[in-house]
């Protein structure tokens, strides 16, 4: 899809979404609150999609809810970490499964839409993991998209000193070889092509807490 024409179709559909809420609040209400939505401290971690949260994601780098090493933490506006993708696996995927999609997302971040670290796309059905530093050298036909930090690769955990963030790490099995955009989706944008062609997705969340300032 063009890109210009995806985000006009973005903009409708909000428009379209907030001209409802007006006229029916309750409805509008339940519609933010899908069932699939865990929601901590106010951040959803799950995407507005109806697709089962069925994917096993692993990483042999890090355990579901703990600390994220450094090695993975960003080299840069104070963090100095090896900034290196972590090894991902994952499994169940349903059939009809055409290709992955990989998101890295901090919910946390004092944005008010959280921060996009990672995304890798177009990854072929074959592929159900991915090595250690993989964005380094990504799979041949995968595309990564513009992060947060306005590259197009890789970019570690790098919160503010204070408390500490989340990161999820979700994996998409997409109904579709290619998403149709390229390296220069924003999050956002690849998150609206994700919902019209997840089939089953599944997360694997890690922490990091920055220390505070001397």
């Amino acid at each position: 899809m063009n890109r210009s024409l995806a985000f006009q179709v973005l903009t409708l559909c909000v428009a379209a979404s907030l001209v409802g809420c007006a006229h029916d609040h309750e409805s509008c209400a339940h519609a933010h609150t899908t069932p699939n939505a865990a929601v901590a401290n106010g951040f959803p971690l799950a995407d507005p999609i109806t697709a089962p949260a069925s994917l096993t994601v692993r990483s042999a780098d890090f355990a579901e809810g703990g600390a994220i090493p450094l090695t993975h933490v960003f080299s840069g506006m104070g963090c100095g970490g090896g900034n290196e993708s972590p090894a991902l696996a994952w499994s169940g995927a349903p059939e009809g499964t055409q290709s992955y999609a990989i998101v890295v997302h901090d919910p946390d971040a004092p944005t008010g839409v959280g921060f996009f670290h990672w995304s890798v796309f177009d990854l072929p059905a074959a592929t159900t993991s991915l090595a250690r530093n993989a964005a380094a050298s990504p799979p041949a036909g995968a595309v990564m998209g513009r992060t947060d930090f306005g590259t197009n690769t890789y970019g570690g955990p790098c919160p503010p000193p204070g408390a500490p963030h989340r990161y999820a790490f979700t994996v998409y099995a997409l109904d579709v070889p290619s998403l149709g955009v390229d390296a220069t989706a924003s999050g956002a944008l690849l998150r609206f092509m994700l919902a019209q062609h997840t089939l089953a997705y599944g997360r694997l969340v890690g922490t990091y807490q920055r220390s505070e300032s001397p």
